[in-house]
C-alpha cells in the first residue's frame, strides 16, 4: 500500500471520516483533503498522519511506511499478562515454521537440484521464519528491557 492511500483509508476509518479527521488535526475539510490528495504540492505532516492512525484505530501509515522502506510491520500484542505463554507461543510457531523449512529443503534436495519453484518455497518459508523470529525477539526485548519511567505533563 502506497503512502497516500494509506492517508486515505486512515481518513475512512473514522467515524465522521472527513469532518472529524479535520476537527481532530485542526484544519478546515478543505485544507485536510487539499493535504491529502497532495494537491499542489500540501501534504499531511509525519505528526499529522501519526495523529490520523491513532484516530482511526488502525497501523495502516505504519504498514505502508515498512511497505515503502522493503519491510514489513509487525504488530504486538497489546496485553502481556501472561509473558511466559506468549514467548512460549511464538518459539513454537519458530519451532513450526524450521520444520516446514526442513521438510521442504529435504524434499527440494532428494534431486539434488533447487529448481526454480522449490526455490520460491524455501524462500517463502524463510521470510515465515524471519517474521516471526522478528515478533520473538521485539517482545523479549519488550519485556524484558526495564522502561525509562515517562514523565508525566
Amino acid at each position: 500500500m502506497e503512502l497516500r492511500d494509506a492517508k486515505l483509508k486512515m481518513i475512512g476509518k473514522v467515524r465522521g471520516t472527513w469532518e472529524v479527521a479535520a476537527a481532530y488535526l485542526g484544519m478546515t475539510v478543505s485544507a485536510l483533503r487539499n493535504r491529502a490528495y497532495e494537491t499542489k504540492g500540501q501534504v499531511l505532516s509525519e505528526d499529522h498522519c501519526l495523529a490520523l492512525q491513532e484516530l482511526s484505530g488502525t497501523t495502516l501509515y505504519a504498514e505502508a511506511i515498512a511497505t515503502a522502506s522493503g519491510g514489513v510491520f509487525l504488530k504486538l500484542p497489546d496485553d502481556l499478562s501472561c509473558e511466559n505463554e506468549v514467548l512460549m507461543r511464538k518459539f513454537n510457531d519458530l519451532y513450526a515454521e524450521l520444520g516446514t523449512f526442513s521438510r521442504h529443503f529435504t524434499e527440494a534436495t532428494a534431486d539434488e537440484e533447487i529448481d526454480r519453484d522449490e526455490k520460491a518455497m524455501l524462500e517463502a518459508d524463510a521470510a515465515r521464519m524471519h517474521k516471526v523470529l522478528a515478533e520473538l525477539v521485539a517482545l523479549v526485548f519488550r519485556i524484558y528491557t526495564p522502561q525509562a519511567p515517562r514523565e508525566v505533563a
